[in-house]
């Protein structure tokens, strides 16, 4: 079973025909995410059918991401712990003549915002987008206010979708992450009032006055660390990897929640000490509703939000890899389902990088059909195995094919050079497969 017909096992469009249709264009686009539509389908009869597919009535993103989250929720029951990130980005389709479009950070882009929920693993397994919203801004109208839903609302209504899937599934603690746009006093309140069906831990931007008086921040860095940590800060926006060491200090206080009552949450400061000359230190201010008693719980929260860079390394591979600001669409309703499958394809290249890297023996046959893990030995001109072959091994073979050199100190390969090399993959074994049946014909 291909995976497009695991993932989308449960979707239902309310024709047998539109099922067939939305697995065989999620193979398709997955098989080559950077192609545009009518390069990844593999002629013009199957092109055009894709394309009414979109603009079906009765397909929407919706139904395309249930069927994906139902698949997600069944690889969250697995775990102990799972890291539901939020985040915001822009979509940039200025230039394109389609409906629906608003403006962006700047009034003249045209465009849309999209907000997924990513779920990882504590240690970065990709477990699926369990919940998105998109939305186009309004157009200022003068010097009046923008008109439209207020776009902090996402952030709670994200939170209040998370933790209903934390009551469905209570043998598994979820914990809401997010940066500094999070941090709302409704979203703290919104967690309170619903008794912490699932946790939260945001980056701190209000240093907040104290009902005792103070500031927030003061408080907490007045207080006795609780010790160091040390880690390896990745490299990105212009920033080389370094080592970092920064001293943890938390404090367990009380907030006004503006309607006359209290509300409790741990802040815990991780400043950096010793930071290179030059160079601006890292300092990170949490905010939780968990209680921090130990240096040990501390580290577990600055680890679980050291994750939040999943989900930039999933909008990348979104824009960049399957190149979703190309898509060229009539109006955005065609465009948020074709948004829908192209984010289960984001997902699905992120989980076969941090799967060969965290589970790199497991069986190559559980992610990869017979013809493209052989597909990745005959293209690198190494012997087809007899038996399946480990993942790690077809993956560091796809991403040869898309540009990892694999020398001793290459470490493991990017989530680019696998998008990559899975086109090439994908072509040869369409070419194979339509030689052996030309050849039985």
């Amino acid at each position: 079973m291909s995976w497009a017909k695991q993932e989308f096992e449960t979707i239902e469009l309310g024709d047998a025909r539109l099922n067939q249709r939305a697995v065989l264009l999620a193979e398709r686009l997955g098989q080559k995410p950077g192609a545009s539509i009518p390069g990844a389908c593999e002629n013009w009869a199957e092109t055009a059918a894709a394309y009414r597919f979109l603009r079906n009535e009765q397909v929407g993103w919706e139904e395309v991401l249930t069927a994906h989250a139902r698949a997600s929720q069944a690889r969250i029951r697995e775990h102990a712990v799972v890291l539901c990130i939020q985040d915001t980005t822009e979509l940039d389709y200025n230039g394109q003549a389609m409906s629906g479009l608003g403006p962006l950070s700047f009034e003249a882009q045209r465009g849309l915002y999209l907000h997924p929920t990513y779920v990882v693993s504590p240690e970065r397994e990709p477990l699926g987008v369990t919940n998105a919203w998109t939305w186009a801004r309004e157009f200022k109208q003068g010097d009046a206010p923008r008109g439209g839903i207020l776009e902090s609302v996402r952030w709670v209504e994200s939170y209040e979708r998370i933790a209903e899937q934390a009551r469905a599934l209570p043998e598994t603690r979820h914990v809401c992450i997010g940066d500094r746009e999070s941090d709302m006093l409704s979203l703290l309140v919104k967690a309170r009032d619903l008794d912490y069906p699932a946790d939260y831990l945001v980056r701190c931007q209000h240093n907040r006055v104290l009902p005792e008086g103070g500031k927030l921040w003061e408080r907490v860095m007045a207080g006795t660390p609780l010790g160091n940590v040390r880690f390896e800060l990745p490299a990105g926006r212009g920033r080389k990897a370094r080592p970092v060491e920064q001293e943890l200090r938390v404090e367990r206080v009380e907030l006004a929640d503006r309607q006359g009552g209290k509300l409790e949450v741990s802040c815990l400061i991780a400043a950096e000490i010793n930071a290179p000359e030059g160079v601006k230190p890292v300092c990170w201010r949490l905010l939780t509703n968990r209680a921090v008693p130990t240096l040990a719980a501390a580290v577990e929260l600055l680890d679980w939000y050291r994750a939040r860079w999943e989900i930039e390394l999933f909008f990348l591979v979104l824009k960049e890899g399957c190149r979703v600001e190309r898509l060229q669409l009539a109006d955005t309703d065609r465009l948020q389902t074709a948004l829908a499958l192209y984010m289960v394809i984001a997902w699905r290249i992120n989980r076969l990088m941090r799967l060969g890297r965290t589970l790199p023996d497991l069986p190559a046959d559980l992610v990869f059909e017979a013809d493209e893990w052989r597909a990745a030995f005959i293209l690198n001109k190494k012997p087809v195995p007899k038996t399946v072959p480990p993942l790690n091994t077809v993956l560091r073979l796809i991403a040869q094919r898309g540009g990892f050199l694999a020398r001793r100190h290459d470490g493991e390969p990017g989530a680019k050079t696998i998008w990559l090399g899975l086109q090439e993959i994908a072509v040869f074994v369409e070419g194979a497969r339509y030689a052996r049946q030309f050849g039985e014909g």
